[in-house]
């Protein structure tokens, strides 16, 4: 006998409770929409990621309304940089705009709060929902989506508009033949636990020097990480930022004999080790677009959000979620038709113009972080000055006070406006 299928409605459906997603959905509540978000697991559940938030990432998250002084929320000051055999301790820059400090969470615990964060402004949020494709109408505009629920029971959400906020794998955008471009970099985290007497440093560790000698080809352009999280344990893994210019090197050899380099009370041995190593893939520059298209909105990752400077996707996730709601608030007070698809449209010039520009910088940094022995000299020489090392944060971090900042923020932002956006 046929399954009958459950039929829903809202204003916006929302797939994916990540920060993105999660971001989207408390802003379109916020403007008292009705927004459904879908989630295919229930929480808390493990998401694969460095748990470390930048300043541009705190800043998102106070922009939410979101208290990160209480429990749970663990500040850190700067960066611990390994390079060139050199070690220097680097204070997130003082700027007017943004915190000066980052913070740890972990993601089992952070989606799970901001997911409720956007339920408490009146979304409704829904577990255990896998969306399977976007759901067309006869002109082959996107007016909701298909997905199962519980032993495999079709159920469909019918909205005028949808965000897709479903990660790398991007199910919603395939389906419209939006797929990643491949001249853009895609990387590889790796990442476990350990308990180690570094929980509580504050500073977090990240290191280009992966062997004993340094930086190496089949390394670069990588880095590793050491995040204390403040409950006994650490945050280790290994980026490889472009996996293009990998030499296909084993990711948990590389990791495995960097952090063999630590002595053994360090606690960052295997046989320290708070379950497996897992990993997942980076999306970067904006490698997935057009961001809007014949009714759906792409957010974070699913549009390849993630900053090409660190690999850090958070931050991204957490402000492309707000835009994407922004233009579908302001798309949605216009009648539909011309009117309405105008307002979309200019979505994706909006995404590159507030992040285009500087993954454009990334992608530059990152053919260099393919040299290691440019890298090993950069750091040798640059980890020595201060002033250095604090500009090189500001590029990395995307974080500046522009042209009402220092003569550090005048450059970046003359930079920035003379560098096309990806």
């Amino acid at each position: 006998m046929a399954r009958t299928t459950a039929v829903h409605a809202a204003d916006v459906v929302v797939v994916g409770a990540g920060p993105a997603g999660s971001s989207a959905a408390w802003h379109l509540a916020g403007a008292g929409l009705d927004v459904a978000l879908l989630e295919k697991a229930e929480f808390p559940r493990e998401k694969v990621c460095g748990d470390g938030l930048t300043p541009r990432g705190v800043k998102a998250l106070h922009d939410m309304g979101v208290d990160t002084a209480g429990a749970g929320w663990v500040r850190r000051r700067g960066l611990r940089v390994h390079g060139g055999g050199r070690i220097a301790e680097v204070d997130w820059p003082r700027l007017a705009s943004w915190p000066d400090h980052g913070l740890v969470r972990t993601r089992r615990e952070l989606d799970a709060l901001l997911a409720g964060h956007a339920r408490s402004a009146g979304a409704h949020l829904v577990t255990g929902t896998t969306v399977t494709e976007p759901l067309l109408d006869e002109g082959g505009q996107v007016v909701g989506v298909r997905g199962e629920v519980g032993d495999r029971e079709p159920v469909t959400w019918r909205a005028p508009l949808v965000v897709s906020a479903e990660g790398l794998s991007g199910r919603l955008a395939k389906g419209l033949g939006l797929l990643r471009r491949t001249d853009r970099p895609l990387g590889v985290a790796l990442r476990g636990y350990v308990r180690s007497r570094r929980s509580d440093d504050d500073y977090l560790d990240i290191a280009f020097d992966l062997t004993a000698d340094g930086p190496s080809r089949e390394t670069m352009p990588g880095y590793g990480w050491i995040f204390g999280m403040g409950d006994g344990t650490a945050n280790v893994g290994y980026g490889l930022l472009d996996t293009r210019r990998g030499t296909g090197a084993d990711r948990r050899s590389v990791l495995r004999r960097w952090l063999d380099l630590f002595p053994a009370e360090e606690g960052l041995g295997e046989e320290d080790a708070v379950g497996p190593l897992r990993g997942a893939g980076l999306p970067m520059a904006l490698s997935r677009g057009p961001a809007y298209t014949r009714g759906l909105l792409l957010a974070g990752d699913a549009a390849g959000t993630v900053n090409p400077c660190n690999g850090e996707g958070i931050s991204a996730a957490l402000e492309s979620g707000r835009m994407a709601a922004e233009t579908a608030v302001a798309a949605l007070r216009q009648p539909a038709g011309a009117a309405r698809e105008a307002v979309l449209q200019r979505y994706p010039d909006r995404l590159r113009a507030e992040l285009g520009r500087h993954h454009r910088l990334g992608l530059g940094f990152l053919a260099l972080l393919a040299r290691p022995a440019v890298v090993r000299l950069a750091m040798a020489r640059g980890l020595r000055r201060p002033a250095i090392t604090d500009a090189a944060l500001r590029v990395m971090g995307n974080l500046s006070d522009g042209r009402d900042g220092d003569v550090v923020d005048r450059a970046l932002a003359v930079l920035l406006r003379l560098t096309p956006a990806t």
